[in-house]
């Protein structure tokens, strides 16, 4: 499914499942003391980001959590995570194809009660409530809810820093399956460009959705 919402210079890897896939010592330190659940996810999406690590011809070596659970990538290679019941995936690109990754894959569930409240602005639900009285099988709320998660995830190694999820406001095109972030904090510096925003892709099927952000070297 991911790769549908890629580019051609992203590469990509998914399960739709649990694997048995093997840790790096320094990956199995950092799942410890998590469950066992937990341990099948966290080696079954490495497992598939060294799957299209391979394809651009990168050794396997351990992906360990960074900060604020970012992996830590080889050197010259962009890349991102997701994993949701039902469902593990990983895409990469070398650093000279593109910036930033950001991918995420949720449920097609309405969100918990509260949530959006928590995460999205008057506008944003606003514009959902239209979306959702002209297509109602979709989880709208939940889409925007992993649209921001993939901004975050795109920002994040570019800005090193946190960004909330009420600091971009995020505006779906349910004809095109797209969408695009407006930034309300500064955004990083890129090729010498201030990012203000972020434009993705989305894909509901299968009782998942999934999002994709690829930001290009210059940042445009």
């Amino acid at each position: 499914m991911i790769e549908e919402i890629l580019p051609p210079t992203a590469v990509s890897a998914e399960e739709f499942g649990d694997v048995a896939a093997r840790l790096f010592p320094a990956e199995e330190e950092a799942v410890a003391q998590a469950v066992e659940s937990r341990r099948r996810e966290f080696a079954t999406v490495r497992a598939c980001a060294r799957a299209a690590l391979a394809r651009l011809q990168v050794a396997p070596g351990p992906l360990v959590p960074g900060p604020r659970g970012a992996p830590s990538w080889p050197d010259g290679i962009v890349g991102s995570m997701t994993h949701c019941a039902g469902y593990r995936a990983a895409a990469v690109a070398r650093a000279g194809d593109l910036a930033a990754l950001g991918v995420d894959a949720e449920p097609d569930e309405p969100l918990p009660d509260g949530v959006l409240d928590a995460i999205a602005s008057r506008e944003e639900r606003e514009r959902l409530a239209v979306l959702a009285a002209r297509s109602p099988g979709t989880a709208w709320d939940r889409l925007l809810f992993s649209a921001k998660e993939s901004v975050y995830k795109a920002w994040f190694p570019l800005a090193g820093r946190m960004l909330d999820f009420t600091e971009a406001v995020v505006a779906v095109d349910a004809a095109a399956g797209s969408f695009s972030a407006r930034l309300l904090v500064p955004g990083p510096v890129l090729d010498g460009r201030v990012i203000t925003g972020f434009a993705g892709r989305w894909l509901v099927r299968g009782g998942l959705v999934v999002t994709a952000i690829a930001v290009p070297p210059s940042g445009r």
